[in-house]
């Protein structure tokens, strides 16, 4: 029976493949990544070993990775930090960087920040001076390798995310990156996607100013393995009321639709817009369709997990005890993908019943927080 450890390694293997191209650029090169030990640092950081040992062992990609490690040294890191030869550093990216960082990064992905919609409610402050202060640190490190002409830098990434679209108008969904927004500046949600915007606005000035080859990505809903169960995003609670033999417990009228992107899928367009993105400019990564509601998401998954393992529960609501919760709320998520696809050959490849499937194995082994 397919368990975690083998969901991930199918999914490392099926994306050095569909990236041997692109990563075949980065071979002796240094890859800087910030957030390594979050949710997309999962397959971010694990894809690179895996391309180190299986792919060109003899044409490694150097990795370093900064993270403030504030939920912990997840094992799987610290067994790669052992294992592989991965430079891990203990470092809280909105503070200068360290004055001993190398200057020869030719790549860096920036991804430190709080995503989850419940935790960076809780620390706004801290969400803002990683996607600000963390930033403009990193900005001004590739500004002076540019300067300085001892290593110039060949790419440099910044996560962004579909919440910089706000609540998009109907006429507006699917939502291409050339929609401006309609986003709440001073509501719950503001410290998130205000700072993705202006963050945004960052990128694309040091990009023009000081020719840099600056990037950015606008993730849509990603999901899989990596997301802890602890998260309090939608997929992962879903998932622990079925561990623990709970009814699925919506905290909406389970009306809000949104797509989902398999974890895999995504990291794949993340490298590619990375190493072959247009500089200054924005690329949606995510998938079109199906377009779901919250209601049909729940049963989606307890279908998989009745199919699996004989899951009875059923799909209920309740309210949320944060009285926020909803506020600012989009209703619909869907993105445009085409500029990805035709400039980058973006292509996500994982349904989402497999994903789902695939996310609930990885869920199974990985219920404790400090192994997920």
């Amino acid at each position: 029976m397919e368990n975690g450890k083998r969901i991930v390694e199918q999914d490392l293997a099926s994306m050095c493949k569909q990236l041997e191209k692109d990563l075949g650029t980065m071979g002796g090169k240094k890859l800087l990544i910030t957030g390594g030990a979050g949710f997309l640092g999962y397959y971010l950081v694990q894809v690179i070993d895996f391309w180190n040992r299986e792919f060109r062992p003899t044409h490694k990609i150097g990795l370093t990775i900064l993270d403030n490690l504030i939920r912990g040294l997840p094992e799987w890191l610290a067994r790669l930090e052992a294992q592989s030869g991965i430079t891990l550093r203990t470092h809280n990216i909105a503070r200068p960087l360290p004055n001993d960082l190398p200057d020869d990064f030719a790549f860096i992905i920036h991804a430190a920040s709080i995503a989850s919609p419940t935790f960076y409610r809780q620390y706004p402050i801290e969400t803002m001076d990683a996607n600000v202060n963390g930033l403009r640190h990193l900005l001004e490190y590739v500004k002076h390798q540019r300067q300085g002409g001892r290593h110039v830098p060949e790419g440099f990434l910044f996560y962004s995310s579909s919440e910089v679209y706000g609540d998009p108008a109907p006429d507006q969904i699917p939502t291409s990156e050339n929609y401006n927004g309609n986003v709440s500046f001073t509501g719950p949600r503001a410290c998130y996607d205000e700072s993705k915007r202006y963050g945004e606005t960052l990128c694309v000035n040091f990009a023009r100013q000081y020719d840099l080859p600056i990037r950015i990505a606008r993730p849509f809903n990603n999901y899989g393995p990596g997301l802890k169960i602890t998260d309090r995003r939608v997929i992962p609670d879903f998932a622990r009321n079925i561990f623990r033999n709970e009814d699925i417990v919506m905290l909406s009228d389970g009306k809000p639709t949104r797509t989902f992107c398999y974890v895999a899928d995504a990291v794949v367009g993340y490298y590619k817009v990375l190493i072959n993105g247009c500089s200054g400019q924005a690329y949606n990564i995510g998938t079109e369709t199906p377009e779901i509601s919250m209601a049909e998401l729940a049963r989606r998954m307890a279908a998989q997990a009745a199919a699996m393992w004989g899951y009875k529960g059923s799909v209920i609501t309740r309210t949320s005890e944060e009285k926020t919760y909803l506020v600012d709320n989009p209703n619909r998520r869907c993105p445009r993908i085409d500029k990805a696809m035709d400039e980058l050959g973006y292509c996500p490849q994982t349904g989402i019943d497999e994903g789902l499937r695939r996310s609930l194995l990885w869920y199974r082994d990985n219920q404790n927080a400090e192994e997920a």
